[in-house]
């Protein structure tokens, strides 16, 4: 007999990081997210995203003697219709880029950088404005569906 789970809402995402302050930088100067709340030790955003200083968290949740793993299957996403000027903004800076911006297989612009504690940070253009850009390119409305594989009633939501 399977009970039902009781229902769950996400409240937020909480990367462990080595350096509080130039993660803190990180995610405010480049990704323009805002302080929520800053106790020093744990950073949360009004987007959800929170910081906790990794040596900390782990004692917190394991008690004392944990060593870090380290590894770059995480992925925080973040979007914006102003992806040409935040990769420009990118250049020059000591960020290291997993790849230049680029069009995936479903057309939406994107590029990947590591954050200060190599977790992967995606900034994408969101789909409605693929969708749009599609749109006036040119291509028609079951063209924009083969191409961004979204289902036809949400591309001509999209439309209007």
């Amino acid at each position: 007999m399977t009970t039902k789970s009781p229902a769950f809402k996400l409240a937020g995402f909480v990367l462990l990081v080595s350096d509080m302050e130039r993660s803190k930088r990180f995610y405010q100067d480049l990704l323009g997210q805002e302080v929520a709340m800053d106790v020093g030790l744990n950073v949360g955003f009004t987007s959800g995203l929170a910081l906790w200083q990794r040596d900390y968290a782990l004692t917190v949740i394991h008690g004392d003697g944990v060593e870090p793993r380290k590894g770059n299957d995480v992925e925080v996403y973040f979007e914006t219709e102003a992806i040409d000027e935040v990769w420009e903004m990118i250049q020059g800076r000591d960020i290291a880029v997993v790849h230049d911006l680029r069009e995936q297989p479903w057309c939406q612009r994107v590029f990947r950088v590591y954050d200060p504690d190599q977790f992967i940070v995606e900034v994408a253009e969101p789909m409605d404005a693929v969708v749009r850009r599609l749109q006036k390119a040119g291509h028609s409305e079951e063209e924009i569906v083969q191409k961004t594989m979204m289902p036809a009633e949400i591309v001509r939501a999209i439309l209007g």
